[in-house]
């Protein structure tokens, strides 16, 4: 058996850190991050057309707290509007959220509660306080729950939050793809860094093209 190969009818989808400041003219720009919008609309629609669950991981930074990132803290504490709880800047696109559009629930997503979107039991937004989806949240126990054994991340900033995330889930016996055109600033060392940790690289299309709903399989 291939451990590391994914089982794309048993995936969930994690978009990490899309958020208004993080594009092109917001708080701190990552560059990028605009340009895979598109690519993001696209797994999002292939996932709800599968009935897959996606997980929209955000930040949420509060002026003058230290709940955060150890090189953003002094900034933070210092009053920096980065993700600001209930502020434009934190809000999640509304190109990637199409039809399930919706402001964020601040006081839900702070408390460590998922904010399930447009009716569904499947997506949902999820704060993290650090660079990895998994630390203190309760993203393993809504995967386990709905019996995923891969995630496939995209998203913003791979060397940060992606990689940390697909990290965590490695140590997690879960498969690990990177959508390697859905996320903002890879290069080819670090795609190859991820793979020595069995990391599977594909593209948007790939994805697009698996078989999310159908019978079990690999690819």
């Amino acid at each position: 058996m291939d451990y590391t190969e994914p089982v794309w009818a048993s995936s969930a989808l994690l978009l990490i850190d899309v958020q208004q400041d993080f594009l092109d003219g917001g708080a701190l720009t990552i560059p990028g991050t605009t340009a895979v919008l598109p690519r993001l609309a696209e797994l999002v629609a292939a996932y709800r057309a599968a009935g897959r669950p996606i997980v929209h991981v955000i930040r949420l930074s509060e002026p003058g707290g230290s709940d955060v990132d150890l090189p953003r803290r002094a900034a933070v504490e210092a009053g920096l509007n980065l993700a600001a709880p209930g502020t434009p800047g934190s809000q999640i696109p509304s190109v990637v959220l199409g039809e399930r559009a919706a402001e964020l629930d601040p006081a839900l997503l702070l408390a460590g509660k998922p904010q399930y979107l447009g009716g569904s039991s499947t997506e949902a937004v999820l704060f993290k306080p650090r660079w990895g989806a998994f630390h203190r949240t309760d993203l393993e126990r809504l995967l386990r729950g709905w019996g995923v054994d891969t995630v496939v991340v995209a998203g913003c900033n791979l060397p940060n939050c992606p990689r940390a995330t697909l990290f965590e889930a490695s140590v997690r016996d879960l498969r690990t793809v990177l959508v390697t055109d859905a996320v903002s600033q890879t290069s080819d060392e670090r795609i190859t860094d991820l793979t020595g940790i069995g990391v599977r690289p594909v593209t948007t299309a790939e994805v697009v093209a698996a078989p999310l709903a159908g019978v079990t399989g690999t690819g």
